[in-house]
């Protein structure tokens, strides 16, 4: 099963759901917003991929950081402030299969859906 991390209104969020569905694949969508953090398991996508591949430094949420919070980022820092403000993290989130993965790129989602199904 494919679990969805992200926020309905992104533009890359919305992507990707649409691709899922064109595919067939059922999917749970889990809304960062709605749907709320408590459940979201941040602390071990920063531990797996660190907060680089986590945290979307691109993203206005990142530009309002403080130049003091971009210098001394690590994951205990990313882990606080990606709770307090999910628009930092790169969206969408995708598990499936035992692996995570971040943004959103057809070519990954296809070879996530082979290992999926196999």
């Amino acid at each position: 099963m494919i679990t969805l991390y992200g926020i309905k209104n992104c533009d890359t969020v919305k992507k990707a759901r649409k691709w899922l569905e064109k595919n067939g694949v059922e999917y749970t969508f889990h809304d960062f917003r709605e749907d709320g953090m408590e459940s979201v398991p941040v602390a071990k996508w920063l531990k797996e991929s660190g907060w680089e591949n986590v945290l979307n430094r691109r993203s206005t949420s990142w530009r309002a950081l403080t130049d003091e919070q971009k210098e001394k980022m690590d994951n205990a820092l990313a882990l606080t402030l990606a709770t307090e403000t999910p628009t930092l993290i790169k969206r969408p989130v995708t598990e499936s299969a035992g692996e995570t993965r971040f943004g959103f790129k057809e070519k990954e989602f296809s070879e996530l859906l082979e290992k999926g199904t196999n």
